[in-house]
Parts: C-alpha cells; sequence; structure tokens
C-alpha cells in the first residue's frame, strides 16, 4: 500500500505540493492526472525519494519512506520499476542487453538472467527485436523495451511517467493496454502519470486529479466506466 499523508514540498516561493494526501491500495492501476505544473510529476519524484518532502508522510508497505538513511534509498528504489517519457535506454545496448543489465546490477545469475530477458521481452511483445539496439526501434518498441526493464527484478509497484509522451495514439494505446496486462496477470500495482485525459477516460481506470499541489477530484474505476457509458 502507498500512502501520501498531508504531503508538502515548496521550491523557493512555490507549492509543488500542499498537504497532499491519498492512498493507493496493493494491486491497483491508477492513473494521477494534471495540467503541466500541477504537481504530478512532484509527487513521482518524492515516492521514489527524488526528493524530499518538507513535511507529512509516504507510506510504503508500512514503511515511512521520507525517513529513510541515504544508504536504505537504492536498496528501496528496487522495489519500483519506472518507465520514464524518454525511454532512458543505454544505447550502446541491445533491447536483450538493455534489460538483461537491470538484473545484473543487482546481482541476478547469469543463468537465471538467460532464462527471464527473452520472458520478459515475450510479455511485451518486442521479443523479435532482442538483437537490435534502440537506434533500430520505435518509440513504441523503445518504450516496450523499457516496459520490460521495468519489471525485470519483480518490483513491487510500476511508475509510468507520460510513458506515452513520445508516442502515436495507437502506440499509446497499445502501451496503456500493457500496463494493464502487467497489472492484472502480474499483479503489480502501477501508477500512470499523464496530461492524456482521452485516453485515461477510454480506459476507465481511477482517476486521481491534482491541480495547485492538491487533490481535486479522486474517481474510483467503476465510477469512472459509469460516466463513459
Amino acid at each position: 500500500m502507498i500512502e501520501f499523508r498531508s504531503v508538502r514540498k515548496e521550491y523557493a516561493d512555490l507549492t509543488a505540493l500542499d498537504e497532499i494526501s491519498f492512498t493507493i491500495g496493493d494491486g491497483e492501476f491508477v492513473f494521477i492526472v494534471g495540467r503541466s505544473g500541477a504537481g504530478k510529476t512532484t509527487v513521482t519524484k518524492c515516492l521514489i525519494r527524488e526528493e524530499e518532502v518538507d513535511s507529512g508522510a509516504i507510506i510504503v508497505n508500512g514503511e515511512d519512506i521520507t525517513k529513510l538513511a541515504d544508504f536504505q534509498i537504492p536498496y528501496y528504489r528496487r522495489t519500483i520499476g519506472m518507465v520514464f517519457q524518454d525511454f532512458k535506454l543505454f544505447s550502446d545496448k541491445t533491447a536483450y542487453e538493455n534489460v538483461a543489465f537491470a538484473m545484473r546490477v543487482v546481482g541476478i545469475p547469469g543463468g537465471e538472467i538467460r532464462k527471464r530477458v527473452p520472458m520478459l521481452l515475450r510479455t511485451v511483445s518486442i521479443d523479435e527485436k532482442a538483437g537490435h539496439f534502440p537506434r533500430e526501434l520505435s518509440g513504441g518498441e523503445q518504450q516496450r523495451v523499457a516496459l520490460a526493464r521495468a519489471i525485470a527484478n519483480n518490483p513491487d509497484i510500476i511508475v509510468a511517467d507520460e510513458p506515452t509522451g513520445n508516442v502515436d495514439p495507437e502506440m499509446s494505446m497499445i502501451i496503456m493496454n500493457m500496463l494493464l496486462k502487467i497489472n492484472r496477470l502480474l499483479r503489480k500495482t502501477v501508477i500512470v502519470v499523464t496530461h492524456e485525459e482521452g485516453l485515461v477516460r477510454e480506459l476507465g481506470q481511477r482517476v486521481i486529479t491534482i491541480d495547485s499541489g492538491r487533490v481535486v477530484s479522486d474517481v474510483p474505476a467503476r465510477a469512472e466506466q459509469e460516466v463513459r457509458r
């Protein structure tokens, strides 16, 4: 479970998060939406401890991560799989090698890596491009590799920050459906930060809307689907 409790974050004279509170249960799929500058990216940065909060608490699986010591943060981040708008793949590594590297750095044995990487690439339907470098892949294909890398170490939580920002509308839907597949089949908690509210409405999942650093609405999946009907 993830719980933000009255979290406040300020930058100079800007209040990015203003006593924000919400809870995300284990295995949920949640969209966090809002206009540019609303605070949604700050939520992500605080969740992965890229930023420290000024006050409040962020409880993840029963632990307040705002109190983690510096040496604990890398271990905590291993419980989160990140998917970025700009993919962040190594340009000199193939699709296979990009996913394998994420496993190698946490000490997974080579035999296990060779067994699991092809399975991960098949999960996101990119296994036929395993030997291709990022420059040889489309934006949508690179994002699929990034998805495989995000789930490589079996994290509890997947956080996708604008995962469809560099792909076309058709591929945006494919990427979102893959995230839904990861949520349902692998039972991962999935948080998608996006500004694409049309796509969000079409998928009918829970939607937390942030404006000026505050939660202004929190629409459960069923209610969102009823609105669509």
